[in-house]
């Protein structure tokens, strides 16, 4: 991660898919849909909005930091999993690592503000990662991580303290939207 000129940073990724890529495409890293902006044989190159910097943990990354990467969905392909757009609601602390046989346990702090949009067994994307909710608290929530998502993914270098993006359901988000709309246009019929 480079700053480009004040408050405004370069992201420049080596990966093999940067042969399958051109530039305008997206690529979410790390959970954070991103446009290319240049890219090589080997490397892609992004800018990042403030917006970018603030919501998500980009701007801790180092040289040789492991990011989660992610391919846009073609609109052709069979749809599978959790609906996840790449943007980023918030960061929120890493509080515990856990292994237990082979797999692991991850605790993560819930931000107050984005509580309601996370239910025990609904989804979450940690770090671009789509995740069942397996415990929940008011402060808190834990998801399991199978061995085979442990070693494909860049949670296993998390550690306590780390950041990590949070991106909540979609569909929740919708839901409070249209209830809001609702509560409002009763309010302006209600004499």
């Amino acid at each position: 991660m480079a700053e480009s000129t004040p408050g405004s940073y370069l992201l420049e990724i080596r990966t093999p898919l940067a042969s399958q890529m051109k530039v305008g495409d997206s690529l979410s890293s790390n959970g954070v849909c991103l446009t290319v902006i240049w890219k090589t044989s080997a490397t892609v190159g992004f800018d990042l909005l403030a917006e970018t910097v603030t919501r998500s943990n980009l701007i801790d990354l180092k040289v040789g930091d492991i990011v989660n990467l992610e391919r846009s969905m073609a609109a052709t392909s069979r749809f599978d999993g959790h609906i996840v757009q790449g943007h980023v609601d918030t960061t929120a602390k890493l509080l515990a690592v856990e292994a237990v046989g082979q797999d692991h346990r991850i605790e993560i702090e819930l931000p107050r503000d984005f509580a309601q949009y996370i239910v025990f067994k609904g989804s979450i994307a940690v770090n671009g990662v789509s995740l069942t909710v397996a415990e929940l608290s008011a402060d808190r929530f834990v998801n399991w991580i199978i061995p085979h998502t442990w070693a494909q993914t860049n949670l296993h270098r998390f550690r306590p303290g780390d950041r990590a993006n949070l991106e909540f359901d979609l569909v929740a988000k919708y839901v409070e939207r249209l209830v809001e709309s609702f509560n409002v246009a009763r309010e302006r019929l209600t004499p």
